[in-house]
């Protein structure tokens, strides 16, 4: 398609948007009276404007029938986390079965760790990107400290070639084969939060494998925004967040996919009673037996308010369907980097590949100066981006709920603090 820097362009593509009317099932944050321009939904996506009615409808199941909730009710509690798998599957490209609901995201990371992270003298390495969000680092460093290995020679840590800011595919498969006598897992993100990169995941997944490593993947950047197919890449376990793309709000549950070759009770785990066998869980009895697909990593009764959130969000990815929903964002980051690239250049460099296929929502400006003033000048002319050390501000338009006029208006008042700067 041919770009045109005009208002007039950015209304038409609306216009012929098909999706353009789920904007109307969110609700804005407020900016002089108008609604902002929210390109956060990598931070933090919009709420729903169904979430109330949903969570007044557990509310009303509490009330009136307290403990029986679990078993009565509009949507009995005992099975909550199972009415979230279908919609997941559908995104994640996974069998049902093999997605599970709970926890958080890091909290899911180490559980994962310790059930596929099984170091041996031999082989105890743990590949990941530099620069790696500070929770991802953290769980690896903590991982490894734990078998008695030192993190500074445990963990290998990728990163861009002098001069660059991207991680080349062939790099990455260089150095998995570099390490192939003694890499026990690789957990990348699937997409780095500061620079936007969006990794191969078959072909490093597939490199890891071939030398007899775990391939791991934390996908909080990729899970509603960028459509996988988990099964199909044969990846051995993801785990991802619900708060950013996946509009479930601060603190939500997080996701976890376990290849269903896994999925098994003979894999290594920590236990709990919501993960036993369903069949023999309320006979009390001693001896764990894990359910024979992902929920077996289930530990704790299902925390249904935390829940209710993603699943009204979950039913309007349903209705969208998450390839239109991937068709649409990129024409709207792609007219984002053509409008940005008609701007003062030399102000910012747009660090993110330009390759469609290897992003997903979000355009990541690196400023060699003033990146922090700049961002709160966006704040406070009604822009909602975030910013990130060193000077990266992050853009991100939501397919949801962003329309191409927003991108347009963006543009324009970044040219106008840019002007003044």
């Amino acid at each position: 398609m041919t770009f045109e820097n005009t208002l007039s362009f950015a209304q038409q593509l609306d216009a012929n948007d098909t999706l353009k009317h789920f904007r109307e099932q969110f609700y804005f944050p407020r900016h002089n009276g108008s609604d902002a321009i929210y390109f956060c939904g990598n931070s933090l996506g919009l709420q729903p404007k169904k979430v109330e009615d949903a969570i007044h409808v557990e509310l009303q199941t509490w009330r009136e029938l307290a403990v029986e909730g679990y078993f009565k009710g509009t949507n009995p509690w005992l099975y909550y986390h199972e009415y979230l798998r279908g919609s997941l599957a559908k995104i994640v490209g996974a069998k049902e079965d093999e997605i599970t609901v709970m926890n958080a995201l890091t909290v899911n990371l180490h559980f994962m760790m310790l059930s596929f992270y099984r170091p041996t003298k031999q082989r105890y390495k743990i590949m990941m990107e530099a620069g790696a969000f500070p929770s991802d680092q953290y769980a690896v460093e903590t991982q490894v400290k734990h078998y008695g290995f030192d993190p500074t020679d445990a963990i290998v840590e990728i990163s861009p070639r002098a001069g660059e800011k991207i991680l080349r595919n062939e790099d990455i498969v260089k150095a998995i084969d570099d390490n192939k006598d003694t890499l026990a897992l690789t957990i990348f993100g699937g997409i780095n939060y500061y620079t936007g990169q969006l990794y191969d995941i078959p072909l490093v997944t597939n490199a890891a494998q071939k030398i007899g490593a775990i391939a791991g993947w934390d996908l909080a950047h990729v899970t509603g925004n960028v459509p996988t197919q988990l099964h199909n890449w044969n990846v051995d376990f993801a785990v991802w967040c619900s708060y950013k793309y996946l509009n479930a709000g601060p603190g939500a549950v997080g996701g976890v996919f376990v290849h269903e070759r896994h999925a098994n009770p003979s894999t290594e785990r920590l236990a709990g009673w919501w993960g036993n066998d369903e069949k023999i869980r309320f006979k009390m009895e001693k001896g764990f037996i894990a359910k024979s697909d992902a929920s077996g990593w289930n530990l704790s009764t299902t925390q249904v308010f935390n829940m209710v959130a993603l699943k009204a969000s979950l039913e309007l990815f349903d209705e969208a369907g998450i390839q239109n929903l991937r068709a649409k964002s990129i024409l709207l980051t792609n007219f984002l980097e053509f409008l940005l690239q008609q701007l003062r250049y030399d102000a910012f460099e747009i660090i993110t590949p330009a390759n469609e296929h290897q992003r997903g929502a979000q355009l990541c400006l690196f400023f060699k100066e003033k990146g922090k003033a700049i961002h709160e000048q966006l704040m406070q002319n009604g822009i909602i981006v975030d910013y990130r050390e060193p000077g990266v501000i992050r853009v991100a338009p939501a397919p949801l709920y962003c329309s191409f006029e927003d991108v347009y208006k963006c543009v324009k008042i970044i040219s106008e603090v840019l002007n003044t700067n």
